[in-house]
């Protein structure tokens, strides 16, 4: 809706709350005088009315912002009605009582303030009725059932009945019995999961849309796979964490993807803490252009912090950052750093310029195999570079310090693990009293640069084979934005010189996604197993065997220290 439009909105329900005043004003002076108006009193009347009425819009659009947006007739709108219509009660009663104004009797406001909310019940009851009308008649659309039926779930068909063609809700399942039964929007809530087969044949249903967020991944893959076996389209909401900033739409829901079925973890968005240590706070994020920098970078602007600057040696991926955040390409804002972090000359001149509140660490080198060929690499960029980092963080008074880290660091093998292990004891080093500086710890990050799953589609694209390492290899994941949600907790509940490892639940066989993938294309491809690479473990570890785990305020975060080292500058 444009401006224009909400303007005009909003001065319709002006105008029809001060009508309604002036009605129920009106009643109660009759009523108040047996029926017989007393036309000398008109134009207190009529003042008093429009009084009632300037003031209820005028704490409607103080106490209630989102009034517009509740659903019609719903028990927020019905809170919302009483709330404000009542304390504008109180204000003209007081008021006629101390001031003795407008002149009327006392019991006219009393009266009219019960009038004129009885009065908008009526009105939204007329257009829920209406509205109502509108979604049983609608027959539009694929029959749609419904897993979930809770507020987001009724939030989805609602918009599927007044909104789409592409849909037609039939009904709702939910794996609480005490719902069993029950109707929203005239469609039955028939029972758990474990009807679906019952229910696609009873009513031939084409799509499933799991409306809630926290569902779990084992359970995902098994409706995935009952779903393929129906040829019912499975399809979900979006994660929390990408819907945080808006309303949840139509268009949002989508099929369940790689992804979807791998990093979804049942994480509930816990903002107002972030939002709270975020404010009013320079933030440096180095890696910007990166999966995780770059997903630090949009999760943090979020909340408005006092500066976000973005740091990276690559201007390709800063101008792609700078598209997503802003919409241009221009380049020249001043908040977009060009630079490396192996150069300690620069990153100190950075630093010292900026004075940075927070720095997230998320520059590093993190192919294992390419760094398996050249280790000198690694040790520069992501030894020496953090290294560089933290000296001048220091010089530069900067208070909170977070290092991305990885799972390969837990009894590393590969350069790769064992150079973010070194980053992780250099944090741990720091001992600066009034500072926090720490490590985050987590494992595979689905959507990351590199994905593994890109590589699976190609290769099944192309016709395969689809390359595995080891038919019983697993890996531990998790989607980029839980990752990064994680990542801010971390600065809020982590020790100076903790390491802070993600809890990521289960690991996942790699084998297992390429059947899945290979099953879903439809095609007959073979799966090739090329042997583990040099420094590849076959099951990865987020926790080494001689450290030792704590638990924390957060059920989803360890908490460890491991041994400082200093490696690099003085």
């Amino acid at each position: 809706m444009n401006r224009q439009a909400k303007i005009y909105q909003s001065a319709q329900r002006v105008v029809l709350i001060n009508l309604f005043w002036l009605l129920a004003v009106t009643i109660a002076t009759l009523l108040r005088y047996d029926g017989n108006f007393p036309s000398e009193k008109l134009d207190r009347v009529l003042l008093l009315g429009v009084i009632g009425g300037s003031l209820n819009a005028l704490v409607n659009q103080i106490f209630a912002k989102n009034f517009a947006n509740y659903r019609v007739a719903s028990l927020e709108e019905v809170f919302a009605l009483t709330v404000s219509t009542c304390f504008v009660t109180i204000i003209l009663t007081v008021n006629l009582l101390v001031f003795s104004f407008p002149l009327l009797p006392r019991s006219v406001p009393l009266v009219a303030g019960l009038l004129a909310l009885l009065i908008q019940f009526l009105s939204r009851l007329v257009i829920s009725r209406k509205t109502y009308k509108t979604l049983f008649s609608n027959s539009a659309g694929s029959n749609t059932l419904i897993y979930g039926a809770g507020i987001t779930g009724r939030q989805v068909v609602e918009q599927m009945l007044l909104k789409s063609e592409e849909f037609r809700p039939v009904g709702f399942l939910d794996d609480d019995e005490s719902k069993k039964n029950l109707k929203i929007f005239g469609r039955k809530i028939f029972g758990g999961i474990e009807l679906l087969e019952q229910i696609v044949a009873e009513y031939e249903l084409k799509i499933l849309i799991i409306a809630f967020s926290g569902i779990e991944v084992a359970q995902l893959f098994d409706i995935e796979k009952r779903c393929r076996n129906l040829s019912v389209t499975l399809k979900i909401i979006p994660n929390p964490f990408e819907i945080m900033s808006r309303n949840l739409q139509l268009g949002d829901i989508a099929t369940v993807s790689e992804e979807d079925l791998l990093g979804r973890r049942p994480i509930k968005p816990d903002e107002s803490k972030i939002a709270t240590f975020l404010l009013n706070k320079k933030i440096l994020i180095t890696g910007a252009g990166g999966s995780i920098g770059s997903e630090i970078a949009r999760q943090v602007d979020r909340f408005n912090p006092d500066g976000l600057f973005l740091l990276d040696r690559d201007e390709n991926a800063l101008l792609s950052l700078q598209l997503s955040l802003m919409g241009d390409g221009l380049l020249a804002n001043p908040n977009l750093i060009l630079a490396d972090v192996r150069d300690d000359f620069r990153i100190f001149e950075v630093l010292d310029e900026l004075r940075p509140d927070v720095v997230f660490h998320a520059a590093a080198l993190k192919h294992l195999a390419i760094l398996e060929r050249f280790p000198q690499e690694a040790f520069k960029t992501n030894v020496l570079g953090t290294q560089n980092l933290i000296d001048s963080a220091l010089k530069s008074n900067v208070k909170y310090f977070v290092n991305i880290s990885t799972d390969k660091a837990a009894d590393p093998i590969s350069e790769l693990g064992k150079t973010k292990l070194l980053t992780e004891q250099q944090i741990s080093a720091v001992s600066e009293l009034g500072k926090k500086y720490i490590s985050v710890r987590f494992g595979n990050v689905i959507g990351s640069n590199g994905s593994f799953l890109n590589t699976f589609r190609y290769q099944i694209k192309s016709g395969g084979p689809v390359k595995v390492t080891h038919p019983e290899i697993t890996r531990y994941f998790m989607t980029v934005s839980e990752a990064v949600h994680l990542v801010l907790q971390s600065v809020l509940i982590g020790e100076n010189g903790e390491t802070l490892i993600l809890d990521m639940g289960n690991p996942v066989s790699i084998d297992a996604v390429a059947k899945r993938m290979i099953g879903a294309s439809g095609k007959n491809i073979e799966i090739e197993y090329t042997g583990l690479r040099k420094g590849e473990k076959l099951h990865e570890r987020l926790v080494g065997v001689n450290e030792k785990i704590y638990r924390g305020k957060h059920k989803d975060i360890m908490h460890t220290k491991v041994e400082p080292i200093v490696t690099g500058q003085d």
